[in-house]
Parts: C-alpha cells; structure tokens; sequence
C-alpha cells in the first residue's frame, strides 16, 4: 500500500518535471526561428508562441517554471538565446526584458484558465484572452527594459511593440487551438500513470 502511494504521487511529478522540460526546450528551439528586422534591436521569433503553450498547457507554476529552467540555461552559459549567445551578459541586452517577461507571462496565460471547466470553443476563446494577457505581460516588461536601454518609452513602444502586434496575434489563436490537445496529452497521461 505504501509503495502504490508513493508511485501515485510520484508518476504526476515526473510528468509535470518532463512537461516543464519539454516546454523549455521547445522555447530554446523556437527561438532559432529569428527574423531579424533592421529598425529595431529586437527580432521575430516563435518564443511567445512557446511561452503561451507553456502557461495553456503546464498551468501557472508549470509554465512559470519551465521559463524559469529556459532562462537558466542560458544565465548558465548555454547559448539558447534568439542572439545565440548565452551567459549572464544576456540580460543586459536590449531584449532582456522579454526574456524576463517570459516567466510572468507563463503564469499570468496559466492562472486564467487553470481551473477552466468549459469544452469545445469556449475554452478555445477564454485559451486566446490568457494567451492575449500573457502577450501584454510580455510587452509590458520587454518594452520597459528596452525604454531604459534606448532612453525613450515612445521609441520603445514603436520598436518594440508595435511591429509585433499582428504576428503575437497570430500566435496567441495557434496556442489556443493546440493548448487543447497539449492538455488533453498530459491529462490522459497523468490518469494512464495513476492506474
């Protein structure tokens, strides 16, 4: 009996420690998908599409932590960055902010449907709203550091924001319609685990 219980609370952990380091990976891989643009320091990449399944899929603590390991890895050195480069000198660059938005925008697109009990589109909406407010988080913190780093909030908001509006978009609709089979994988693991 105690070894069931163990194992039963055990095979959960392990699980959620693999979606964790499963959805850091995935942000590291997605961000070698770089379209630099010449008006600005910060470049197009698929990270907040990783950022946002990471919150829709794991939850709040989950996604939070899997950003949190991300960031890690690249304060340890790993070059995982969208630069390439990795190291503490990392977050002294103009997109340090949006990396350190990552973490917060995790958890905010997780809380706001953790405990979501609808199905079918209207989970899929209220998936797109968390996905928009973990865009905004990333915004609000990756355009404060980068006003600090350029001296200027509007030129922050014109280089920094702007040019990305339509493309977070697109990516806040995509992580809402794959969150659900992301959810329903980890769902049908977690019970498959516990049998």
């Amino acid at each position: 009996m105690f070894d069931t219980t163990i194992r039963s609370l055990a095979r959960p952990r392990v699980a959620a420690g693999i979606g964790i380091a499963f959805f850091a990976l995935l942000t590291a891989t997605t961000a070698r998908i770089t379209i630099p643009l010449p008006f600005t320091p910060v470049p197009i990449t698929l990270q907040v599409l990783a950022v946002l399944l990471s919150g829709l899929v794991l939850g709040a603590r989950g996604g939070a932590a899997s950003q949190l390991l991300y960031l890690g890895a690249i304060l340890a050195g790993a070059p995982l960055s969208a630069s390439g480069m990795g190291g503490p000198g990392v977050f002294a660059g103009p997109t340090a902010g949006y990396l350190v938005g990552f973490v917060p925008a995790a958890y905010v697109t997780g809380a706001l449907v953790e405990n979501v009990r609808e199905q079918g589109w209207i989970l899929t909406l209220r998936s797109f709203v968390a996905g928009l407010a973990g865009v905004l988080v990333i915004y609000l913190v990756g355009m404060s550091w980068l006003a600090v780093v350029l001296q200027d909030w509007g030129q922050a908001f014109w280089k920094g924001v702007v040019p990305f509006i339509g493309v977070d978009l697109a990516k806040a609709v995509v992580a809402a319609l794959v969150a659900r089979g992301g959810r329903y994988f980890l769902d049908y693991r977690s019970s498959e685990d516990l049998r």
